[in-house]
């Protein structure tokens, strides 16, 4: 009767996209030309990458461009596994880790723009253990024991989607004491296969000190992880379950999951480093390396949980270039776009000297950063992965470019900036 139930009240949810005025037509492929792009310029991109494999600065990558809602250029090279011989197809799935983010972050817009919350809501209003949050005052490295100060304000919903809350991240923290704390305490960062729930492992984090007030500065944290477990509690769903119905199927991201349906598994890219000069599978890591492709299946991590395929998350990014709109579903309106793609950190980023910002979701290029050249035209919006992947988008020209690789620790490899200055040097307008 419960599983009745439940099924019963997700079936009459409505579902966070509806119908939109606007209609248009999902990405496809077409000539450069048709887009304004010149075939000869997009030429050197492929050569550029072709001799990053040749010279084994990578061991494989896909590219796709996106100029107009148009695939002007998609193209795999090198391996999805070196050491068994597996060539890199435009259809390889990708651990996209820190690209996740900005997909949670949709998601919680999405929710925001039907009454669920302000994003200047005190986080404890939804998850109660976040109440009277503390900041860390002394530690001692000798058996992780500390003491603490209370925060002078209450974490916000803004907070988390800004990394301004004063959370850390773990076993990636920048800080040791940080690092510390979160492993005594058992807190789950990135990837498992043990069968951990994110309500859990959000909890036992909510009662942690921070690193600094909210508010005060920008500290890349679990604060998408917390969101995450805040869709559930405002959805009724899990974090998975609302992502499937309300942004990856209406959008035809079939490629998109915390777990990879075992039919899909072979279709995982391995990650690569270099050992005595060769490309062999990394294994030295925090991690465990069968994610996503097996396990309990259980932890849907808001930060760094998801893989997908470059035409997937292109796809994604477009709806954001159309203002909200995809293949005639409205999943956010032009106003919330603008919100999510304006500066939220001011003076704490740097202000009007710095290049770049950050806002609900992404990182920014400003004016100044235009100006540098290579990165696109001002409100261009971008990130990346710990696995070497990444992606930016024009909303200007319109024009997408995504990246994808799959290495740890193998020395310089500038492919990725290379890439992002010459698709906007191959516009051909």
């Amino acid at each position: 009767m419960k599983k009745l139930l439940f099924l019963l009240f997700v079936a009459f949810q409505s579902f966070a996209q509806t119908k939109s005025l606007k209609i248009s037509a999902p990405i496809k492929e077409s000539t450069p030309e048709s887009a304004g792009m010149s075939s000869e310029r997009i030429k050197r991109i492929e050569d550029m990458l072709a001799e990053a494999i040749k010279n084994e600065t990578i061991p494989g990558a896909t590219a796709l461009i996106v100029k107009d809602g148009k695939i002007v250029y998609q193209k795999a090279f090198g391996y999805a596994d070196v050491p068994n011989k597996v060539v890199m197809k435009n259809d390889h799935i990708f651990r996209i880790a820190s690209m996740s983010k900005a997909i949670t972050s949709t998601a919680i817009m999405m929710l925001w723009e039907q009454g669920k919350f302000t994003l200047d809501d005190p986080i404890s209003r939804y998850i109660p253990e976040f109440k009277n949050p503390v900041v860390l005052d002394r530690f001692k490295m000798a058996d992780s024991t500390y003491t603490t100060k209370p925060a002078d304000k209450e974490i916000t919903i803004r907070h988390l989607l800004t990394h301004t809350s004063g959370l850390g991240y773990g076993v990636i923290d920048g800080d040791e004491k940080m690092k510390a704390i979160y492993k005594k305490a058992g807190i789950v960062d990135l990837f498992t296969t043990n069968p951990v729930k994110i309500g859990d492992n959000i909890k036992k984090l909510a009662k942690l000190p921070l690193h600094a007030n909210p508010g005060e500065k920008f500290i890349y944290s679990e604060g998408l992880d917390v969101l995450g477990y805040l869709i559930e509690v405002v959805s009724g769903q899990t974090f998975d379950e609302y992502l499937q119905k309300n942004l990856f199927e209406p959008m035809g991201m079939s490629d998109t999951y915390f777990y990879l349906p075992s039919a899909k598994a072979d279709r995982l890219v391995k990650v690569h480093t270099k050992k005595d000069n060769k490309w062999v599978h990394f294994t030295d890591t925090f991690y465990d390396v069968d994610y996503p492709a097996k396990g309990a299946k259980s932890f849907y991590s808001g930060g760094a949980g998801l893989s997908s395929t470059a035409k997937d998350y292109a796809t994604f990014l477009q709806m954001y270039i159309n203002g909200g709109e995809y293949n005639g579903k409205r999943f956010l309106s032009k106003t919330t776009i603008k919100a999510i793609l304006s500066d939220q950190l001011g003076d704490i980023w740097g202000g009007e000297k710095s290049a770049t910002g950050h806002g609900l979701a992404f990182g920014l290029v400003k004016a100044k950063g235009e100006g540098k050249g290579g990165s696109g035209s001002e409100g261009t919006f971008d990130w990346g992965g710990y696995f070497n992947t990444s992606y930016f988008a024009d909303p200007n020209s319109k024009i997408i470019g995504v990246l994808m690789k799959q290495t740890q620790r193998i020395g310089e490899d500038r492919t990725s900036t290379l890439f992002r200055q010459m698709v906007f040097a191959a516009v051909d307008e």
